[in-house]
């Protein structure tokens, strides 16, 4: 089935249902992301580089799983995939109230905790990888640029969403608050959308005659602009992994709406600006997106105040928000529509490379010389990845 460029209006009305798990799973991403941390750190005791640690499990599952993700998609419809990554979600969830429960032993809650944000890695692989696919076969490849960037919309638009919920909930003293109430919420919210993954037609993969690539074939044909998303991903990893625990060492109030701020200024960029990719080109966007991502994590690192610190946390939204669908666009164009599943899956596999290891990495450089310096460095990788872009070649075939 051929899809012309649609008017933007007809393709949301497309993608909208699917994109309905995607805004879900990353609720959830934000509920745990605003209080993982502090659950560690001050209710279980355990140091700031396995608070980062705790957060970055889950993108090191996710790196696990993204390919795997991929070549399934390629072979099958989308819908399994998502409803599999669905209910995985929803253990992580259960996992999450029963780390809750054993608060009292440590090390057992630390294994429980790990144990489901893991669980919540892969669920954000496939129920993502699998959203995006399951819409770019309803929107056609033309619509690409508007099918991630959507898809970007809910996903950070959850993650503000759910940052301040969380710490609502976190900081309740009722029977349903702390740790518990949270993981009852991701529990529910992500069990309530199976029956409506499972009511949505779904779409088959259109035959191919050409022989799959390889994995190591994929690899290279995405590894430039993997590398340049990389390198701009690990600024986003300080901010998911150690926004919270700046604002408690500084003593700040706030830490869940700052997260909210990066997650808002994220969405509205997504919604302001999408459309350049297609009309200057994702290289030039990228470029633009990469000063612009500098700047706020340069801001964060000489602040004083929580006001600079939303400020910076703001830029750093903006700046991140185009990176993954500008350079998206860009590898997808170069592996062609028959792999669309695995090149996506091992695009993000360099997104997910980056959080994974940066979390516990920052986190073991904020005791040996502290913030400033931390976000000093995730800015030094957003010079590299425009200097990365500045690199990638103008045109481009497919491998």
């Amino acid at each position: 089935m051929k899809h012309p460029d649609l008017p933007a209006p007809s393709v949301v009305r497309r993608i909208l249902p699917a994109l309905t798990f995607t805004l879900a799973c990353y609720t959830v991403i934000g509920l745990q992301m605003a209080v993982v941390p502090l659950f560690v750190h001050l209710a279980l005791h355990f140091g700031t580089a396995l608070a980062g640690f705790a957060v970055s499990a889950q993108y090191l599952a996710t790196l696990a799983t993204r390919t795997s993700a991929g070549r399934r998609l390629d072979s099958s419809g989308a819908r399994d995939v998502v409803v599999i990554g669905l209910i995985v979600g929803c253990c992580s969830g259960i996992l999450l109230m029963a780390a809750s429960l054993s608060e009292a032993m440590p090390f057992l809650s630390l294994g429980l905790l790990l144990l489901g944000r893991a669980l919540l890695g892969f669920s954000e692989s496939w129920t993502s990888v699998g959203v995006i696919i399951w819409n770019l076969q309803r929107a056609g490849a033309p619509n690409a640029a508007t099918v991630i960037s959507w898809n970007g919309v809910c996903s950070y638009g959850g993650i503000a969403l759910g940052a301040p919920i969380a710490s609502a909930i976190f900081s309740s003293h009722g029977r349903l608050g702390g740790l518990l109430g949270v993981g009852l919420v991701c529990a529910v919210l992500l069990a309530a959308c199976v029956p409506y993954a499972l009511s949505q037609a779904t779409v088959q993969p259109a035959p191919s005659t050409e022989a799959k690539p390889s994995s190591l074939s994929v690899f290279r044909g995405v590894f430039p602009y993997g590398c340049a998303l990389g390198a701009a991903s690990v600024g986003f990893g300080a901010i998911v992994s150690c926004l919270t625990l700046y604002f408690e060492d500084q003593h700040w109030a706030g830490s869940a709406i700052a997260l909210a701020v990066f997650g808002i200024f994220f969405v509205l960029t997504r919604f302001a600006f999408s459309a350049q990719i297609n009309k200057i080109g994702g290289r030039k966007v990228t470029l633009i997106s990469m000063i612009v991502e500098t700047l706020g994590l340069l801001i964060l690192a000489g602040t004083h105040s929580v006001f600079l610190a939303d400020v910076g946390a703001a830029l750093t939204g903006v700046g991140f928000s185009l990176v993954f669908p500008a350079l998206g666009v860009l590898a997808l164009d170069r592996l062609g529509a028959a792999n669309r599943g695995v090149t996506i899956g091992m695009f993000s596999v360099f997104l997910d490379l980056a959080i994974g290891v940066s979390g516990p990495v920052l986190g073991m450089i904020i005791p040996l010389w502290g913030f400033p310096t931390l976000f000093t460095i995730a800015a030094a990788f957003s010079i590299i990845s425009f200097i990365v872009t500045m690199a990638l070649p103008r045109t481009h075939q497919k491998a």
